[in-house]
């Protein structure tokens, strides 16, 4: 008699940042030895993992509405799916949301998910909602398994959870916990193991990863620049980025990295939100927009073809024309590469979310014209890589047949003609043209520039 067990599927949904990416991957690597396997559509699956982010406005409407067309698949299975909602909204959410939707299996918050075995377990001998919204003292992480599974030429590693900050507009503190950084050698190791499986570039990942702050093998406290030096050491490991960072973790020998770190990227995302020092002060940033320009021209001094990325809020309350007039010069005279903005939206349980509100008109109309100068700079900032020859990191294929696509050192996407596959290889291209999210370009030579 055979005693193979039957896989079960799996369909995982994610939400939000790169973060959610990345433990929505790690979710699955833990289920893996309970005989789960992934597919890409939820209709059949014996589980389903929505994993969730709070950050905009709205977030848990989506959820609901998710959720109430996995009821129906649910139902049609005969009760037979197990539903979970993990990250964010679960953390954030977790009461009211077993209460609205009664036939979800697992509420699992962002701190609790390696816990996800027994929790399943525990689903299957009760009714009703288990829930997991602990912050537990030990580390996740260490709790993970070893044998991940491979994500790619370019695989993003989580080293620091949580945040201190506490900005007036934002629920991360509440949701992800304090900051806390996982121990250098652990990240170390599973970035050799990355790179064993095919990686060539690492994305450290983290909440407020610049002030990573790990222990190290020798006892002492690692900052990001110590174990940014170590990672660099990994044969085979050729590109190293990290994000999200806040200005007032921008350390000197941080800076210094990117001049002296051949493998750490010319491209920084360093989110500023606003140029004006009164509404800095209303959101707790705790920095002024002189203080963001310090740094901007210390990175450029450092690294002179650095390229920034930031985040923009505007319409936080008591912002006033003035105000998003101080935004618009710095961003003007900073130059972005890449930008996110977004309309201020109330998250509750945070400070702002009580206070006079910005007209809804007033929010759009700036969002509009603020998105409209980040448009024109991305396109600048694309138009100015054509003619330039510069190493690629090929990813695997493109769009079209005959394509190959990879990522320019300021992350742009890359568009090569091409008859074979590079993945994994780093080549001279001649960028020939820049379309409003990719560059076109022209393959140089047949040699490799790193293995």
């Amino acid at each position: 008699m055979s005693t193979e067990r039957t896989p079960r599927k799996l369909h995982v949904v994610t939400h939000g940042c790169q973060m959610n990416v990345y433990d929505s991957a790690r979710m699955t690597d833990l289920l893996r030895p309970l005989g789960y396997e992934t597919v890409a559509t939820p209709e059949g699956a014996d589980m389903v993992i929505l994993n969730t982010c709070h950050i905009r406005e709205r977030a848990e409407e989506k959820v609901f509405s998710q959720l109430g067309r996995l009821r129906l698949m649910k139902e049609a299975q005969g009760g037979q799916m197990m539903i979970a909602v993990t990250g964010c909204v679960a953390q954030a959410e977790g009461e009211i949301l077993a209460k609205r939707a009664p036939f979800v299996d697992l509420v699992v918050g962002p701190q609790a998910y390696h816990r996800l075995p027994e929790l399943i377990a525990q689903a299957h001998r009760k009714t009703g909602a288990v829930i997991d919204t602990d912050f537990p003292a030990e580390q996740k992480f260490d709790h993970l398994p070893d044998d991940a599974a491979p994500q790619g030429v370019i695989s993003f590693l989580s080293i620091q959870e949580g945040c201190d900050k506490f900005c007036s507009f934002c629920v991360v503190p509440y949701t992800r916990g304090a900051e806390a950084s996982r121990p250098a050698g652990g990240v170390i190791a599973e970035a050799r193991r990355m790179v064993a499986s095919g990686a060539r570039e690492i994305a450290l990942l983290g909440q407020n990863v610049n002030a990573y702050h790990g222990e190290g093998p020798d006892g002492h406290v690692w900052s990001l620049t110590r174990l940014l030096q170590s990672l660099s050491e990994i044969e085979g490991l050729e590109r190293i980025r990290y994000t999200t960072s806040h200005p007032n973790d921008m350390a000197d020998e941080l800076i210094a990295a990117h001049r002296d770190n051949a493998k750490l990227m010319p491209f920084l995302h360093l989110p500023v939100q606003s140029g004006s020092d009164k509404i800095l002060r209303a959101m707790n940033r705790k920095h002024k927009a002189d203080d963001f320009r310090r740094i901007v021209d210390q990175l450029r001094d450092a690294r002179p073809d650095m390229a920034l990325s930031s985040d923009f809020i505007v319409g936080h309350p008591g912002e006033s024309d003035t105000d998003f007039t101080e935004t618009m010069e710095l961003v003007r005279e900073t130059g972005f590469a890449l930008a996110y903005s977004f309309k201020y939206s109330p998250r509750p349980g945070t400070p702002a979310a009580s206070l006079p509100q910005v007209e809804e008109a007033v929010k759009d109309a700036r969002l509009q014209e603020l998105q409209a100068l980040l448009r024109a700079q991305q396109n600048e900032f694309n138009a100015g890589t054509v003619g330039l020859e510069t190493p690629v990191l090929f990813t695997g294929a493109g769009r079209h047949p005959g394509q190959i696509a990879g990522r320019s050192l300021w992350l742009q996407p890359v568009v090569v003609q091409h008859d074979r596959d590079l993945a994994g290889q780093i080549r001279m291209v001649k960028i020939t043209g820049a379309n409003p999210n990719s560059l076109s370009g022209t393959l140089l030579d047949k040699e490799l520039i790193a293995a």
